[in-house]
C-alpha cells in the first residue's frame, strides 16, 4: 500500500508540472505579443534567454582561450585572483600568449641585473616600493604628500560600490601602505578605516555641495579639518567611460545614508551635469585648483580622459606663465571603466590609455613642466608589465579600479549597471553584500599591491634598475605592423622622458610623515 501511496505521489507531482509547463505553452502562444521567440518556440525560447543572461560566464569559463576575453582574460584574471590570495601565479611550460601580436611589450633586461646590497630595504620588505616623487612640493602646499605606493585605488565611489566593498579596500589600502580615491560620490564612512585617502569630486560637487548643487567651499574646509587622512584633492573633468556626460543616479537607489553623504535628497534622482558650473575656462580652472589648495592646504589635481589637447596646451602655457598649477594629473584611458555608461562612449570617445598618455606628455615636456606635476595613470595598468611600460612612458603612479575589485572577488560578471552584481561588490542589496568578509578581503587587496610591488620590482632589477622612475623609453620595444619588427616607446610616440630625480631607496625610506607633511626624518 505503501509503494502505491509514492507511486500516485509521483504521478501527482508530475501531473502538477504538465499543468504548469502547459499554461506557459498557451501564454506563449496565445497572450505573448513582446517576445517572438518564446511565442514562436514555446518552453524552448526561455532556455535562449536564460542562456543569454549568463553569457558573460560561459564565455570566460567554458568558450574563450585564456588570452581573448575582454576586458581582462582568463589568464590577467587568474594571475590577479592568485596574487591577491598570496597563491602560486606562475605559468608552465611557457607562454600561451602570441609574443608577435601587434602591440605586444617587450621588456629589455640587462646582462646583469641590479644587485641590492644588504642593507637595501628591499631586502626587509619586498614590496618597498613607493613614489619616487611628491605632490605639491613644487607648489608649496603647506601640507605635501608622497603615495607610499606605486599602486593605488582609483576613483570608485560609495552607490557604486557597495559599502562592505569600500570598506574591504579601504582596510586593504592602510595594511598596503597605499591610497584610496574616494570616487565622486563623497567620502563615506566606508572610507574612513585607516587608509590615506585622495577626495575625488566631479560636476555633482557630492561630499561639498551647497544647497543650489554648486561648489562650496567652506564644506570642503569642514571635511579637511575633520578628516585628516585626506592627503590630497582630485578634480574630475572626464574618465574613462564617458567623458563629457554627467552620471545619473537614480531616486530609487538614494538611501538616507547616500542622500546625507552626498548631500542630494532621499528618493529624487540626481542628474550631474557634464561640465562643471565653479570654472568654465581654463584660466578659471587654474584659479579653482589655486583657491582649494590656498584655503586647504593639500595637494590638488585634476583627472581626465584624452581628447582634443588645445586646453592642455593653454594650461600648460599659464602654468609657465603663472608659475602655479595642479600638483598631479590622473590621466584615465578610453578602455576604463568600472560602472555604467552608453556604449556608443565607453567604446568611442576618448582615446586609450596609450595615446592620451603620450599625447598629454609631450605637451607638458614641451612647456619644461614635467618635474612639477606627479603623473599618475589609470586605464588597465595593474600589471607589472604594463606599468614598466606606463614608468618607461613618464607616469610616477598607477591607479586600478577593476583590478582591485577582482581582488576582492569580482567575477567580470558585466552586469555592473543592473544592481545585480554577483559578488556583492557593485550593488546595493544588502544581501548580495553579504557574501564579502571584509576581513579576508581587505587582506586579498592589501596582498595584490604587495605582490604586485614585489613582482614590478624584481622586473626593474631585471632592467638593471634600483627603481621602476629610472625606466626609459629605450627599455620597452613595441611590435609594430608593416616592415618594422618591433620600435621602442621613443620610436613609437616620438618623445624621450624626462629623467626623474632620484637617489635611492634607502632615501624614499628615510622619508615619514611629521604633522602631515612629508620630511626626511633627519
Amino acid at each position: 500500500m505503501e509503494s502505491i501511496l509514492n507511486f500516485l505521489n509521483s504521478i501527482s507531482w508530475w501531473i502538477w508540472i504538465i499543468i504548469i509547463l502547459t499554461l506557459v505553452v498557451i501564454r506563449d502562444i496565445y497572450f505573448n505579443k513582446k517576445h517572438t521567440i518564446s511565442h514562436n518556440f514555446p518552453l524552448i525560447g526561455h532556455l535562449r534567454y536564460v542562456l543569454e543572461s549568463i553569457g558573460p560566464e560561459i564565455r570566460q569559463y567554458f568558450v574563450a582561450n585564456n588570452r581573448e576575453e575582454l576586458p581582462f582574460n582568463r589568464i590577467e584574471r587568474s594571475w590577479v585572483y592568485a596574487s591577491s590570495k598570496n597563491e602560486n601565479n606562475y605559468e608552465g611550460f611557457g607562454t600561451d600568449r602570441d609574443i608577435y601580436q601587434h602591440q605586444h611589450v617587450f621588456i629589455k633586461n640587462c646582462m646583469i641585473p641590479y644587485r641590492m646590497d644588504k642593507n637595501h630595504p628591499n631586502r626587509e620588505d619586498k614590496s618597498f616600493l613607493p613614489c619616487a616623487k611628491v605632490m605639491g612640493i613644487y607648489n608649496k602646499r603647506e601640507k605635501p604628500y608622497r603615495p607610499g605606493s606605486v599602486i593605488n585605488i582609483s576613483a570608485m565611489s560609495f552607490g557604486s560600490l557597495s559599502a562592505r566593498a569600500i570598506e574591504s579596500l579601504n582596510i586593504g589600502t592602510q595594511k598596503a601602505n597605499a591610497y584610496h580615491n574616494t570616487g565622486e560620490g563623497g567620502l563615506s564612512p566606508y572610507h574612513s578605516n585607516g587608509g590615506d585617502v585622495i577626495f575625488h569630486f566631479g560636476t555633482g560637487y557630492f561630499g561639498v555641495r551647497s544647497e543650489d548643487g554648486n561648489f562650496s567651499m567652506q564644506k570642503m574646509k569642514n571635511l579637511i579639518s575633520k578628516n585628516p587622512f585626506i592627503r590630497a584633492i582630485e578634480i574630475k573633468l572626464s574618465q574613462g567611460a564617458k567623458p563629457g556626460k554627467g552620471g545619473v543616479l537614480p531616486g530609487a537607489k538614494i538611501t538616507p545614508e547616500i542622500a546625507e553623504i552626498r548631500g542630494v535628497e532621499v528618493g529624487k534622482d540626481v542628474l550631474s551635469p557634464s561640465s562643471h558650473t565653479a570654472f568654465n575656462t581654463v584660466p578659471e580652472l587654474l584659479q579653482f585648483i589655486e583657491d582649494i589648495a590656498t584655503e586647504t592646504g593639500l595637494p590638488v589635481g585634476i583627472k581626465a580622459a584624452i581628447g582634443k589637447t588645445e586646453q592642455w596646451e593653454l594650461l600648460a602655457e599659464l602654468m609657465v606663465k603663472t608659475n602655479r598649477g595642479p600638483d598631479f594629473i590622473t590621466i584615465d584611458g578610453g578602455e576604463g571603466g568600472t560602472g555604467a555608461a552608453p556604449p556608443s562612449f565607453a567604446d568611442h570617445v576618448s582615446l586609450p590609455w596609450i595615446y592620451g598618455f603620450s599625447a598629454i606628455y609631450k605637451i607638458f615636456q614641451k612647456h619644461n613642466l614635467t618635474d612639477r606635476v606627479v603623473f599618475i595613470g589609470s586605464g588597465k595598468l595593474g600589471f607589472p608589465a604594463k606599468a614598466a611600460m606606463g614608468f618607461a612612458m613618464g607616469i610616477d603612479c598607477i591607479n586600478v579600479a577593476r583590478e582591485a575589485m577582482m581582488s576582492i572577488g569580482c567575477i567580470q560578471a558585466q552586469i555592473c549597471h543592473t544592481n545585480r552584481c554577483p559578488s556583492g561588490i557593485a550593488t546595493q542589496s544588502k544581501w548580495l553584500q553579504k557574501g564579502i568578509n571584509i576581513p579576508l578581503k581587505s587582506d586579498r587587496l592589501a596582498q595584490y599591491f604587495k605582490t604586485f610591488r614585489k613582482e614590478f620590482t624584481e622586473i626593474t632589477h631585471a632592467a638593471g634598475y634600483e627603481h621602476p622612475c629610472q625606466f626609459t623609453m629605450q627599455d620597452i620595444d613595441l611590435n609594430v605592423d608593416d616592415g618594422e619588427l618591433t620600435k621602442t616607446l621613443e620610436e613609437s610616440f616620438k618623445y624621450t622622458k624626462t629623467a626623474v630625480e632620484y637617489t635611492c631607496n634607502k632615501d624614499l625610506k628615510e622619508c615619514t610623515y611629521l604633522g602631515g607633511y612629508y620630511k626626511n626624518k633627519s
